[in-house]
């Protein structure tokens, strides 16, 4: 019995990395996101929008619980959920962290890439949007860095690299 919890800023590649790494695990694979969206037939800003950040942490945290249970599992977690309640602790418990870790410079690149369908970098660009990633990470690193495995997940560009970085993943788990 194996479960793995992919941790990291939004825009590190947990869903990435972690549908291919599942696959060379022969784990199935969950999106915690995709998962409570699917459990509740919203989409996680919508959930945000109506109930607000406390509810949504609390629907999180009981989704995280119950995906946790699963055998055989590699779980890719919102940017947030290990940043709230005891997730991180009840991670480490549960499982193998693995910290995908990127700079704030690759994010930003990544990001603005894909700003549009992320509901709190809507309007931030440039230096507006660097400053606002680098400020997140700064309070969110104390909990990714709990994670028992930090991976370094800068350089993922092409298919290769995403599937490089999770053989080298898979040699480490």
């Amino acid at each position: 019995m194996k479960r793995v919890f992919l941790v990291g800023y939004m825009g590190a590649g947990k869903t990435t990395v972690g549908k291919e790494l599942a696959k060379l695990a022969g784990l199935s694979f969950i999106d915690l996101d995709y998962y409570i969206e699917g459990r509740y037939h919203k989409a996680v800003s919508q959930i945000f929008a109506e109930r607000g950040e406390e509810a949504f942490r609390e629907i999180e945290r009981n989704m995280l619980h119950e995906v946790a249970e699963f055998e055989d599992v590699l779980i890719s977690t919102g940017g947030g959920a290990p940043c709230f309640f005891d997730n991180m602790e009840f991670m480490n418990a549960s499982g193998t962290t693995v910290y995908l870790k990127v700079s704030v410079e690759e994010l930003a690149k990544r990001l603005e890439l894909c700003k549009h369908t992320r509901p709190v970098l809507k309007g931030r660009s440039g230096e507006e949007l660097r400053a606002f990633i680098a400020e997140s990470l700064e309070k969110r690193n104390p909990f990714y860095t709990k994670a028992s495995i930090t991976f370094d997940a800068e350089k993922m560009l092409t298919e290769s690299d995403v599937h490089d970085i999770s053989n080298a993943l898979m040699k480490i788990l």
